[in-house]
């Protein structure tokens, strides 16, 4: 953490204010909506407890549907300029590994007293947004509330209700009406989810192991895979988000943008695919790209992880920005959106918290709490803090991958070519599903070529595990 510039420890003036805030954000404000009757839910990881936002929806007449994402007001509690707020602006994101999380806020903050916490009344910022019968979206708005998340769930559980694998989750069936607000909000997202593909919305299958401990040992590591569960939050999300951003640029305000700009590699992006024989346009063209990837992922699923990653790669990475009222918006071109912001997350990420703020103060009526400048500097040091924090994690995870196999050097695993450039050649085995550098037998393999190897070294201070290639 300290060698990427990121605070592990929050400060002696942090714990001070900690320790007089003696409960949840409470505020008598008659704009201020009760809404605590509504089903609201939340469906996040099985450890989750910095919970940031919640879900609910309507059914209209004629098919229209209401839906209604309810982000946990943190600034209720950590004002701007606070010692608190001031560890959350250096970090500017919670980091996760298996070893410890280091939080943003104090967890007596983000998974108690500004979380969206089961059987709590909390204040909130609600997105009320209307889609006809095909997920188009009609209307949309943005208020002050009080909520109640009436049933905690997760995201295997959900999903394996929604694909009839399993029983709906008890939290959720001790809830009456759950069930058909479950089965509705998961009817949306997969509505929005075909609108956005059909837009050229960019479909990746990334590796994100993630290490099993029993106590204090680290005994597998599992791919994390994608559900229906984390589609129904991820688009009713990016829907939240769009509507932010459309919200504040009406009202004239700067705000604080989530982009990924167009491909300036987009002509190596065309040398990968005609790689695999399949032609895409001269310019940048999400829609094509995203043809070529979902035909990739049907024709060889084992391998599309790792063309995932080399797309990726020459996209290049997100980034935030300033973006003011009047000006043509850089977009997202792998979610093919043109207005996104990051504000569904206040809890684990800075940004969110500051697009809380400007939420509020438009609504308000009031003076952004920003400058353009403090909004521009900020934007650059999130987007610097979020590349610290993932290195971070990914350093971490290297090291849990040589935790679990440093009891099993010299048994061989089957695995395939994920990287070869002049820094070395890496492999991936699959069960655990690790990665490595193969150290001898690098001549000639291509990337995507299936190999036998044998596990030579694991050093789990570093993170490093070597293979030899014995086929």
């Amino acid at each position: 953490m300290r060698e990427r510039g990121l605070e592990p420890e929050f400060s002696a003036l942090a714990n001070q204010q900690l320790a007089s805030i003696t409960g949840p954000g409470r505020e008598a404000n008659p704009e201020i909506q009760d809404l605590t009757h509504l089903l609201w839910c939340s469906i996040d990881n099985d450890d989750s407890l910095d919970l940031d936002q919640l879900t609910v929806c309507e059914v209209l007449p004629k098919g229209t549907i209401k839906m209604l994402v309810a982000i946990a007001d943190v600034d209720a509690l950590v004002r701007k300029g606070s010692a608190i707020d001031e560890h959350a602006r250096v970090n500017t994101t919670s980091v996760y590994t298996s070893a410890r999380i280091f939080p943003m806020l104090p967890e007596r903050l983000s998974t108690d007293l500004t979380s969206l916490s089961a059987g709590e009344d909390r204040l909130a910022l609600v997105t009320e947004m209307v889609f006809n019968a095909d997920a188009t979206l009609t209307s949309s708005t943005v208020y002050r509330a009080m909520v109640r998340n009436h049933a905690k769930l997760a995201y295997d559980a959900v999903a394996a209700w929604i694909e009839s694998e399993d029983a709906l989750p008890a939290a959720a069936a001790a809830v009456p009406g759950m069930e058909s607000q479950l089965r509705t909000q998961d009817g949306v997202a997969q509505r929005l989810r075909e609108r956005r593909h059909a837009e050229g919305s960019l479909e990746f299958e990334t590796f994100q192991p993630r290490a099993v401990f029993e106590g204090e040992n680290v005994v597998d590591i599992r791919q994390q895979v994608q559900n229906r569960a984390r589609q129904l939050i991820e688009e009713v999300m990016i829907a939240a988000n769009g509507c932010t951003a459309r919200y504040l640029a009406a009202r004239g305000g700067a705000s604080l943008r989530r982009v990924v700009r167009s491909p300036e590699r987009w002509l190596r992006i065309v040398e990968v695919a005609k790689g695999y024989g399949e032609s895409l346009p001269a310019e940048p063209n999400s829609k094509a790209l995203e043809a070529f990837l979902a035909k990739r992922h049907k024709a060889d699923p084992l391998r599309f992880p790792d063309l995932s990653l080399v797309i990726v790669k020459l996209m290049g990475r997100g980034e935030y920005v300033v973006e003011s009222a009047g000006r043509a918006p850089i977009g997202h071109f792998g979610l093919a959106v043109r207005n996104y912001t990051h504000a569904t997350a206040p809890n684990r990420r800075f940004p969110d918290l500051i697009t809380s703020r400007l939420l509020k103060a438009a609504l308000a009526g009031k003076p952004s709490p920003y400058s353009s400048t403090e909004l521009g500097k900020l934007a650059l040091h999130c987007t610097q803090q979020e590349d610290a924090a993932q290195k971070v994690e990914r350093r971490m995870r290297k090291s849990e991958a040589a935790l679990l196999l440093e009891s099993r050097i010299g048994q061989s695993f089957d695995a395939i070519v994920t990287g070869n450039t002049d820094a070395g050649v890496w492999v991936r085995i699959f069960s655990p599903p690790t990665e490595g550098k193969l150290v001898t037998g690098m001549a000639d393999l291509k990337v995507g070529e299936k190999v036998r190897v044998k596990l030579v070294a694991a050093n789990v201070e570093r993170g490093f595990i070597d293979f030899v290639r014995t086929n």
